[in-house]
């Protein structure tokens, strides 16, 4: 697999990564029951943005000595839009958690732990399934547009099924763990299991976490492809998500409380998608360059935030 990354390229972004959570971990206690507050969650998604930005700016810089202005500008522009599509598709995710959260009673002050361990899953999920993609990509080309199709009928299925909200109840693993596994019936704090009269249980906090990592996996297949019609090369490909995904719990507790004002986000990161899976799918014909591509992502997003928001609040004054 062909790459800018070398070694030492590799060590920073791994290093970046390990020094954030550490300092969220033990400076923050991120692990830790604790209700996050709007202001808590602003600053740390400015800290992760600001972070991916700056590192996006330190490979511009370091690729502008070692291997030209033209392959800088080429790679920084593909790490931002990567990074923007990742981070916009993610929103989706948020959602879901809301729901899930919401399902099982989980207060905002026993979140946090949950999407600790989500987000670690979901580092080492998508490292496994870029690298898988990247491998894949390289030996068979046409699986492009296989992902490109794939791409189009995820953003028709999207709208299709937007005012449906998933059965967790019916959720095959959840229904499978409560046929075997003992649960208590209530929370028992930030604790997965708890053990009552010698016989260890789970908690509804255990089955909130399978459900939270069950929701990457879904949502990784859907955007991982996405990233891939901006650019193949594994080192842009995993950064950019991965700086999207770090950002992602911040994010959750930013719009946690003002989610149900977004209502018609979820039809702009469906076009997202179709635009994504038309780029894969004319690439052979004609490449959209990486500039259009975050133009076009970054426009529908705005639009679609911005027409979410007045939707709201012209409900809000009808009711």
């Amino acid at each position: 697999m062909e790459s800018i990354g070398n070694v030492w390229m590799w060590t920073a972004f791994a290093a970046i990564v390990v020094a954030m959570l550490a300092i969220d971990l033990l400076v923050f206690k991120g692990g830790h029951q604790h209700r996050v507050s709007l202001k808590e969650a602003a600053g740390w998604s400015i800290a992760w943005v600001s972070v991916a930005l700056l590192f996006n700016l330190g490979l511009w810089w370091y690729l502008d000595g070692t291997a030209g202005r033209e392959v800088a500008n080429e790679q920084g522009l593909a790490f931002l839009t990567g990074y923007l599509v990742e981070k916009s598709l993610a929103v989706d995710n948020v959602f879901v958690w809301m729901l899930i959260f919401s399902y099982f009673a989980v207060p905002l002050e026993l979140q946090r732990r949950v999407l600790l361990y989500g987000i670690i899953g979901a580092i080492v999920l998508r490292t496994l399934m870029i690298f898988a993609g990247s491998y894949l990509i390289n030996e068979f080309h046409w699986i492009l547009y296989i992902f490109g199709v794939f791409l189009v009928f995820t953003g028709i299925r999207m709208v299709w099924t937007s005012e449906q909200e998933p059965d967790l109840q019916k959720n095959p693993l959840v229904r499978w763990i409560r046929n075997h596994y003992p649960i208590t019936d209530t929370l028992e704090g930030e604790r997965f299991f708890v053990v009552r009269n010698g016989v260890r249980m789970a908690t509804p906090l255990f089955l909130a976490l399978v459900l939270v990592e069950i929701s990457d996996v879904v949502f990784a297949v859907d955007n991982i492809p996405a990233i891939f019609a901006i650019t193949t090369d594994p080192f842009v490909v995993l950064t950019s998500n991965l700086f999207a995904i770090l950002g992602l719990r911040a994010m959750y507790f930013l719009l946690a409380d003002i989610g149900d004002r977004f209502e018609l986000l979820k039809y702009g990161l469906a076009l997202i998608l179709i635009f994504i899976g038309v780029k894969m799918l004319i690439v052979e014909w004609y490449k959209i360059p990486v500039l259009f591509s975050l133009s076009v992502v970054a426009t529908i997003l705005v639009v679609s935030v911005i027409a979410s928001l007045w939707y709201s609040a012209r409900n809000a004054k009808t009711h």
